[in-house]
């Protein structure tokens, strides 16, 4: 009795980070759906900005309704779980993109070859980590910075 099988579908991943929040997200071919927390993108972010900062990476690599999404993002509010998406998307797209396994290295004193699609990526700015985090409380004070108010009589 023969059973049939799904086809193997090839996944390429990338983990994000802004603020406090986490995304792990995976990217495969598909029909352009964007799913997060087994939600669609509509649902989970209601702002324009947060939907827009998500799927810029596929923007810039011109891949919109080519691939499919699928995130697993925790930690932190809004803003800073669309950061993390929009890197972490723009890594998976990186993987994808980047020297296939098993390729030869550059040679010495050679400059690893970047792929186009990769370059876009890295020189529209959505590789990097934005380190920008909240600063924590410090003892004798009311805030980070802020101190008590000071009476001189």
């Amino acid at each position: 009795m023969a059973t049939a099988t799904a086809p193997k579908v090839k996944f390429y991943r990338g983990t994000g980070r802004r603020k406090t929040s986490v995304a792990r997200v995976r990217v495969a071919d598909g029909t352009g759906k964007v799913v997060i927390n087994k939600r669609p993108l509509d649902a989970y972010f209601t702002e324009h900005k947060d939907r827009s900062a998500v799927i810029a990476p596929l923007e810039v690599v011109e891949m919109v309704g080519k691939l499919d999404v699928i995130v697993l993002v925790n930690g932190g509010g809004s803003t800073g779980q669309s950061g993390a998406i929009c890197q972490g998307l723009a890594r998976a797209l990186k993987t994808m993109y980047g020297p296939a396994i098993g390729a030869a290295p550059p040679a010495e004193g050679e400059a690893p070859t970047e792929t186009a699609q990769v370059k876009k990526l890295r020189d529209s700015g959505l590789l990097t980590r934005d380190a920008r985090m909240k600063e924590r409380k410090k003892y004798g004070r009311r805030g980070a910075r802020r101190s008590f108010q000071f009476s001189k009589r």
